[in-house]
């Protein structure tokens, strides 16, 4: 298989379903060798896809992938994920850090123990993982590091706030969101002597996704999933020189690269 990313090996966490799973089908598609992971290889009893159905699917269709289950929420088992995708496929040309997990809580009654998850796995999963991957992409002299972000990382206007950004329960998540966002500026600028890309994407308008159907999300104002892997596809091949440090919207960003014009 040929594409944009032939020869490359990419790195998606949280690929079993949702995005993490159509952002790796789409590199598999444009050639790369797609090391996926998730914490289980079986699906979860409370949502569609796993692991497996992932790293299945993008072998019908004609591409390559190996699954490595891990609990990325914990620093020995991020290392596990590594080293066994090195000694399978090599390091990583490219990484999409894409797990997650979420909590929707008011923030006076949010329980410390989830917010540090949350914070584990929005923000020191995603650094860990890109100190593991820097060091072959700096021998090669080339790489592309994306963290899937959210518009939730904003700064809400106000006062006066809107009902949502009330009662929405979303503080800890768009904290998290933005830590993320000023760590992808970070690692872009600290690494752009390197050749080394780093970019944050986010869809647009929410995406119906099982993770998004469960926290009772996306049921209005969706956003097809094919602007977002579109999108990563962008920022996970194009010039470390001149397309890094972005932390893209789906639709401003395509409608700047001219994808969504007309």
């Amino acid at each position: 298989m040929t594409g944009g990313c032939a020869g490359r090996v990419a790195l998606v966490t949280g690929s079993s379903r949702g995005l993490g799973a159509a952002i790796a089908t789409r590199l598999a598609a444009e050639g790369a060798t797609v090391v996926l992971t998730a914490r289980t290889m079986d699906p979860d009893p409370k949502y569609q896809g796993s692991l497996r159905q992932t790293r299945d699917e993008i072998h019908a269709a004609g591409g390559s992938a190996v699954a490595v289950a891990a609990d990325l929420s914990q620093p020995e088992e991020r290392e596990r994920l590594f080293s066994e995708a090195v000694d399978s496929v090599g390091a990583p040309d490219i990484l999409v850090n894409n797990a997650a997990v979420t909590f929707l809580r008011p923030l006076d009654t949010f329980p410390e123990k989830r917010a540090r998850l949350m914070l584990e796995m929005h923000l020191l999963a995603p650094l860990h993982l890109s100190q593991l991957a820097i060091p072959a992409m700096r021998e090669r002299g080339r790489g592309w590091i994306l963290n899937v972000t959210s518009v939730a990382g904003d700064l809400p206007p106000g006062p006066p706030f809107s009902d949502f950004d009330r009662t929405a329960g979303f503080g800890i998540y768009g904290t998290a969101k933005a830590a993320l966002n000023r760590l992808t500026k970070s690692l872009a600028a600290e690494l752009f002597d390197d050749h080394i890309a780093v970019n944050a994407a986010a869809p647009t308008n929410p995406v119906a996704t099982p993770g998004a159907g469960t926290l009772d999300l996306a049921k209005t104002d969706t956003e097809d999933i094919s602007l977002i892997t579109e999108t990563a596809f962008r920022l996970c091949t194009g010039d470390p020189a001149t397309l890094t440090g972005r932390i893209a919207q789906t639709q401003s960003f395509l409608g700047e690269a001219g994808r969504l014009r007309g």
